[in-house]
């Protein structure tokens, strides 16, 4: 009998399946950017969804389509079986203010700002004189760099606790895969996203904690070299247009008159060829390879050019580092900080302080609702279990009824999303309406 046949390239084996669904668990951490209200946030918060969408690649969802019926417990439902650890959510109030949540799943906790002033991708390429077009920038997550986050004089008693500062780093810090310096090659690193903390001005009161956000993409040159030399390398021609790439030599007598500027006395000017030290980076030489024939291959093979390529060591080249801005922008407030997954307890806030003795009686407060859930939801998993049993009871006996079968089945499914979401909605109404009225 003929063995069967087993296909290895289009489908797993039964040993590999629950090594690879591991494997694709336990890569990075994925976002989704949502705009809460669909069309209703306007067209230019939309594209500001896009933009983001367009900076936190590759690890998020970027043909993500929102609709007006979509609630938050929608995405939250799908976050765990596709992997996803954060949930950045843009929405326009009714008084025209943009804000941004930005929640870590499954339990929280949640970052609210406001996003005070923000300017699209179009808009920083219209400023620019020579705009960075698109390539491999986006296929490589971009490095995180934080500056300012945590202040020296900071304690548990100021304004902006220490533990305030040390959790909004941490969610920041989870936005993108964690880097190993002496194993990640310089090639994956071709953008940056920067966030800057303004520090709070001296003679003002208020405190405010707010960010400044920047998103570039880095680019390297050769040093040391002229301008038109650098235009005769292959190196430099590839990332160029074809036309543009060769220089025009036709109206000169010899190639050296294009090389040496005959106004500088056989020199180039300086301008072109002095670039600050500071933005210097010593690098491995990237050499072309040449593609070989069949036959140049076999005499590889035998070894003709092995004690030549043995000899030769890799060069070192001076580049300097250059950053183009792709955008957005954006300038976030922090206003509040919430326990879980954009409900719970408020654990700072930039408005409103409480006493001691409120922050005790809020504590009371949400550990009887808290108790109130779970027995909510015992209740409903016996009254379920007893669905079940009664269900099977009446098919024993022979009973079919259409409608009590309906029924059933209806009931068990409202239950069913009572126990996935913890509360009904009118409950979660009430409950907000008494965390409002609380707080002010």
């Amino acid at each position: 009998m003929a063995k069967a046949r087993v296909k290895k390239r289009t489908h797993l084996r039964a040993q590999n399946a629950s090594a690879a669904a591991k494997s694709s668990t336990s890569r990075g951490p994925k976002s989704m950017v949502i705009r809460v209200g669909a069309s209703q946030v306007g067209s230019s918060v939309s594209q500001l969804v896009k933009d983001v969408r367009l900076m936190m690649e590759p690890d998020t969802a970027v043909r993500l389509k929102e609709r007006k019926s979509n609630r938050l417990r929608d995405y939250t439902t799908m976050a765990g079986p596709l992997g996803v650890s954060h949930l950045m959510l843009f929405s326009r109030s009714s008084t025209g203010n943009t804000n941004l949540r930005l929640a870590l799943t499954p339990r929280g906790p949640t970052l609210h700002f406001k996003v005070e002033n923000y300017s699209l991708c179009r808009d920083v390429e219209k400023s620019q004189k020579r705009p960075r077009g698109g390539g491999q920038d986006h296929k490589t997550p971009p490095l995180l760099v934080m500056n300012n986050f945590s202040s020296p004089n900071a304690d548990e008693t100021s304004k902006i606790p220490k533990r305030l500062e040390a959790l909004t780093t941490t969610v920041f810090q989870s936005l993108f895969p964690p880097i190993n310096p002496q194993s990640t090659p310089l090639t994956s690193i071709r953008r940056v996203m920067m966030l800057n903390r303004e520090p709070a001005p001296a003679d003002s009161e208020e405190e405010p904690y707010i960010l400044n956000l920047r998103h570039y993409a880095i680019t390297t040159k050769r040093t040391g070299l002229s301008k038109r030399i650098r235009r005769l390398d292959p190196k430099e021609i590839r990332n160029k247009d074809g036309k543009a790439a060769i220089p025009n030599l036709g109206k000169l007598e010899d190639a050296a008159d294009y090389l040496l500027d005959p106004s500088a006395a056989g020199y180039t000017s300086a301008s072109e060829t002095e670039i600050e030290t500071d933005a210097e980076v010593e690098i491995a030489e990237s050499t072309t390879r040449k593609v070989l024939n069949k036959r140049e291959l076999q005499r590889m093979k035998a070894g003709e050019r092995a004690q030549k390529k043995a000899s030769s060591a890799p060069a070192v080249e001076k580049r300097a580092v250059k950053l183009v801005e792709l955008g957005p922008r954006m300038r976030l407030r922090l206003i509040k900080v919430e326990d879980g997954l954009c409900e719970g307890k408020v654990m700072w806030h930039d408005y409103i302080s409480k006493s001691v003795t409120e922050e005790k009686a809020m504590d009371k407060n949400w550990d009887k609702k808290r108790k109130e859930k779970e027995e909510r939801k015992k209740q409903q998993r016996e009254n379920i279990e007893k669905k079940k049993k009664d269900k099977t009871k009446a098919k024993a006996d022979g009973e079919d009824d259409n409608d009590d079968v309906v029924m059933d089945e209806d009931w068990l499914s409202d239950d069913l999303d009572e126990e996935e979401g913890g509360v009904p909605v009118e409950q979660e109404e009430e409950e907000e309406d008494s965390d409002s009225s609380m707080e002010e």
